[in-house]
């Protein structure tokens, strides 16, 4: 009967935990466990886009387009392979770093500073929405459909579109969630001792990054 008490009471407590809105694993912000876990059910999703990709790309009977010439721009009279996607790249990559460093001063208390560079990682990540959407704008004009693409197979069109733009629907997710948290901060909505949603923002905001690389790699270079 003892036993059967401090079960139940156990059990009563936990749920307590959960439902209070409070720190409930040790150690670990109740938000930014709930981030991980959001993370870890679009890395699933993530994985599931590229290995399907990865799939229909080894089993396709028809030639697959070569991304040095699809994704090639034309500079002062020079085709330049990848020059659209190196500069996509270097442009998240750069956000990651402004994100740190409104992170790092997040915890430093400072709070103009943790405003601005995150305005500044807003600011890269709708640059880098702004080059995908004048991406797309290209395939679509040359011809590449989801069902079609005039370089050879027709699943290039489909894996490109859904890749990219679930992706893209990431960044530009991130870019109005950095909006609103960086003008919370501003309002002094959270408290000045308490900048964890600095962090659990750079948290998304570093996963679409990471994305991208694996995007970057599997899609463009191979």
């Amino acid at each position: 009967m003892a036993e059967a008490t401090a079960e139940s009471t156990g059990l009563a407590s936990i749920a307590k935990d959960w439902s209070s809105d409070i720190t409930t694993f040790k150690g670990v912000p109740w938000g930014k466990a709930m981030m991980w876990i959001f993370l870890l059910s679009d890395t699933f999703i993530f994985s599931i886009f590229l290995t399907s990709y990865m799939t229909v790309r080894a089993t396709t009977a028809e030639a697959w387009p070569n991304a040095s010439e699809v994704f090639s721009l034309t500079l002062f009279g020079t085709t330049v392979p990848l020059l659209l996607i190196a500069i996509m790249t270097f442009d998240l990559i750069t956000s990651s770093g402004t994100m740190a460093l409104a992170v790092n001063y997040g915890y430093r208390r400072e709070k103009k500073k943790a405003v601005i560079f995150m305005l500044a990682t807003a600011f890269f990540g709708a640059v880098f929405v702004g080059m995908q959407a004048f991406e797309w704008t290209k395939l679509i004009s040359e011809g590449v459909r989801p069902w079609e693409n005039p370089w050879g197979a027709p699943q290039f069109g489909s894996c490109f579109f859904m890749i990219t733009g679930f992706h893209g629907l990431h960044v530009s997710a991130g870019v109005v969630y950095l909006l609103i948290i960086a003008r919370r901060i501003h309002k002094g909505v959270y408290d000045d001792t308490n900048f964890e949603i600095v962090e659990i923002t750079g948290l998304y905001w570093h996963f679409v990054d990471l994305v991208w690389v694996f995007i970057f790699a599997f899609f463009y270079l191979w």
